[in-house]
């Protein structure tokens, strides 16, 4: 069976993305707070490692990529929990100066900003390849010169237009990237719906549970993102951050869940492979024929959205981290000159490990900061549920940060 047998699928996709972009286009939608305050945490979540989730569970967790997808966004949900604590009940009881939870507060920012300029690097450097590839025109290069141009302009324009314009931009492309998603997702259902939901093909992993675990530990980072609601303080308010940041996570979570079960009839091609951001391209072959140009855009726009969040992302840290002294407009114009300078001397697919420790390491420091705040804060039964809880999540995050180990073909 080809895709040529269901070229009215095409049409239909194409009738579900253009629905959904015209939805969350109308100026309600966009211009809600809430829904701005959403987009950040929400492109950042959502940005590479869409690109490679099935492939990435494929080769380490096979039949069980549904259990480990679930755990994986229970974890990430955890974590977000710790970050709103902080959010909600460490600002109105700010650390003193030179106390040990500020010193954490410090060390933790630092350790963030790190891993956002690596990571901003990064996404723009795969979108740069991404894009050249598909028009046959990629050379390392090339993709260099393209990825300068995009953080320049990313940089002048944060600085020109501030959070709010970067937020515009952010709107755009994940509006984009989500109504092809819907398309994706939408595709998946008819393709397993036609042949059958047929697992046969796909089998348990052959390394054993503690190479897997350890593997899966380092998948964490696919769903890395959240944390950019913390250092947006100067537009929304602590309690708005916080909803949005849930609704981000749960969105993201149940995006991720849903296209990980439709795909496992089709992960049996990407066991024992190394993992490619090009894999759901080539996934969605199997889909229909306009369905991998749609995706092709929708990466696209993936790299682009996750860059610009966590631009903002730095910025906040910047603005936070220096109260107030650097705006984060001009933080914008830094962040994208020491991105650019990453691009030209590092080859930024060997330092990308190093921010991954980087973030495992900053939410270790904020799962402490969570029960330092508590102790000070709670009372009674809530008071040691919460040292409990955040007390566990650091130790969680410690073997993540000693153990956890990247994905190997």
């Amino acid at each position: 069976m080809t895709t040529n047998d269901f070229s009215w699928l095409d049409a239909v996709l194409l009738a579900v993305s253009v629905s959904m972009a015209f939805v969350m286009l109308r100026r309600r939608v966009r211009d809600a707070v809430f829904w701005r305050a959403t987009v950040t945490p929400l492109a950042s979540i959502i940005g590479s490692g869409f690109l490679v989730v099935v492939p990435l569970l494929a080769t380490v967790t096979g039949s069980f990529s549904l259990v480990a997808i679930l755990a994986v966004v229970l974890l990430s949900l955890w974590i977000g929990d710790a970050l709103r604590y902080t959010m909600v009940h460490g600002d109105p009881v700010p650390a003193v100066p030179g106390s040990r939870s500020a010193r954490l507060d410090r060390l933790s920012d630092v350790t963030l900003a790190f891993a956002y300029v690596i990571s901003i690097t990064f996404y723009i450097r795969l979108m740069g390849g991404f894009v050249l590839t598909g028009v046959g025109a990629y050379s390392p290069f090339n993709a260099n010169v393209l990825a300068t141009a995009v953080l320049g302009f990313i940089g002048v324009y944060g600085w020109r237009r501030g959070l709010h314009g970067l937020e515009r931009l952010e709107e755009y492309s994940v509006t984009i990237k989500l109504a092809i998603i819907a398309s994706l997702l939408v595709g998946l259902v008819v393709h397993d719906s036609r042949l059958g939901y047929d697992l046969s093909g796909l089998v348990a992993p052959p390394a054993g549970l503690w190479e897997a675990l350890r593997q899966l530990a380092g998948m964490l980072l696919i769903v890395q993102g959240f944390e950019t609601s913390k250092y947006l303080a100067s537009t929304y308010d602590a309690p708005t951050r916080a909803r949005s940041m849930v609704f981000a996570q749960v969105l993201a979570g149940v995006i991720y869940v849903v296209f990980v079960a439709l795909s496992m009839p089709l992960m049996a091609q990407f066991a024992g492979k190394e993992p490619s951001e090009t894999a759901i391209i080539d996934l969605s072959r199997d889909i229909t024929v306009l369905l991998p140009l749609m995706l092709v855009v929708a990466a696209a726009m993936s790299q682009f959205s996750a860059a610009i969040a966590d631009t903002i992302g730095a910025g906040g840290v910047a603005e936070t981290e220096s109260r107030g002294r650097v705006s984060a407009r001009m933080s914008y114009l830094v962040i994208a000159s020491l991105a650019i300078a990453l691009i030209w001397t590092s080859n930024i697919f060997e330092v990308v490990a190093l921010a991954s420790r980087a973030f495992a390491g900053y939410y270790l420091l904020q799962a402490i900061t969570a029960a330092a705040l508590a102790s000070r804060v709670a009372t009674g039964r809530r008071r040691t549920w919460l040292l409990a809880s955040y007390g566990a999540l650091a130790v969680v995050m410690l073997l993540i940060l000693v153990f956890a180990v990247p994905v190997a073909g």
